[in-house]
């Protein structure tokens, strides 16, 4: 399954995004950022379908909240840093 992970710098943060998202009609959920994701290991993550990025990084944009990055993830379960 393909899926966007947007990698946020704190609990708080991701929790707000995850609001921000489901107000906007895309299903988000939060969890811990994966090894290899965040560079300072204790940041959390924003799992949304691989189909609602544009729709999320909108609503996201419109909120005034900005990803630290976002990766998505492939069959085999690596991660790759999406260029916005």
């Amino acid at each position: 399954m393909i899926f966007y992970l947007i990698v946020c710098r704190s609990l708080t943060y991701a929790q707000r995004t995850a609001a921000t998202l489901e107000r906007s009609g895309i299903p988000a959920t939060i969890l811990r950022s994966p090894t290899g994701v965040s560079a300072n290991g204790c940041s959390y993550s924003v799992k949304i379908a691989h189909k609602r990025l544009a729709g999320a990084l909108e609503a996201l944009n419109r909120a005034g909240l900005t990803p630290v990055s976002v990766y998505i993830t492939s069959g085999d379960g690596s991660y790759r840093e999406v260029q916005l």
